[in-house]
């Protein structure tokens, strides 16, 4: 995909933006989704490990240099042994909040300064450079749709367009088209964990515990 330097969160964050309106959709579980993102991508590089359904890190004392997913890295170490599902969800507005911070130092997003109700400092995002977000998503949208053979796409490919069919991503993957791709989706998602069973495992329980969490987040209040 375009700017292999983005890490998957980053890429998950920046395609759930609307570049034509100018304004971030699946805000209900955006944090959900950016969280999976790296989970899954700390498992691809093999610093989290699956120990009977318990995520676990393999060397206390590994970096991966970027902010966002060793900050993520650290929470796990620091925390009593949890399952993947469990940290699909749990502080995960902390890792959307580094993802946004991150982002916006390194120039992809303008962090604008506001006060609410004239009092209230509040700070909002807007996409710096929304070239380099439609790109991304023409991309994942072609990984989506083929005719590139599974096979051929990457891991890190097939991850983001998994994992963001599993939020129902709008700006990628309307519902309709979830449905028309499925078993695409389905290829992509053992793609994803192409390198070891574990992995495949790891990578299919994140996709459904962050599914589960986007549709309890987006279901009516009451039901």
């Amino acid at each position: 995909m375009p700017d292999g330097s983005l890490s998957l969160p980053a890429r998950l964050y920046l395609l759930a933006w609307d570049t034509g309106r100018m304004r971030v959709t699946g805000t209900a579980h955006l944090h959900h989704l950016v969280r999976a993102g790296a989970l899954t991508e700390l498992a691809q590089r093999g610093l989290l490990v699956d120990d009977d359904g318990v995520a676990t890190p393999v060397d206390l004392d590994a970096r991966t240099g970027d902010a966002v997913l060793d900050g993520l890295l650290d929470l796990v170490r620091e925390s009593r042994p949890r399952r993947w599902k469990t940290w699909v969800t749990l502080r995960a507005r902390s890792t959307l909040v580094a993802v946004r911070e991150q982002l916006a130092a390194e120039g992809f997003l303008r962090a604008e300064r506001r006060r609410v109700l004239g009092v209230f400092p509040s700070v909002e995002y807007r996409p710096e450079r929304a070239a380099v977000v439609d790109a991304l998503r023409e991309e994942a949208r072609r990984v989506l749709q083929g005719p590139l053979p599974v096979a051929e796409v990457s891991d890190r490919d097939a991850a983001v367009v998994a994992l963001a069919a599993a939020a129902g991503l709008r700006t990628l993957v309307p519902g309709r088209e979830r449905r028309r791709h499925k078993e695409r989706i389905e290829a992509l998602t053992e793609r994803s964990g192409a390198a070891a069973p574990a992995l495949r495992r790891v990578v299919r329980e994140v996709r459904m515990a962050m599914a589960a969490a986007a549709a309890s987040a987006s279901a009516p209040a009451g039901t």
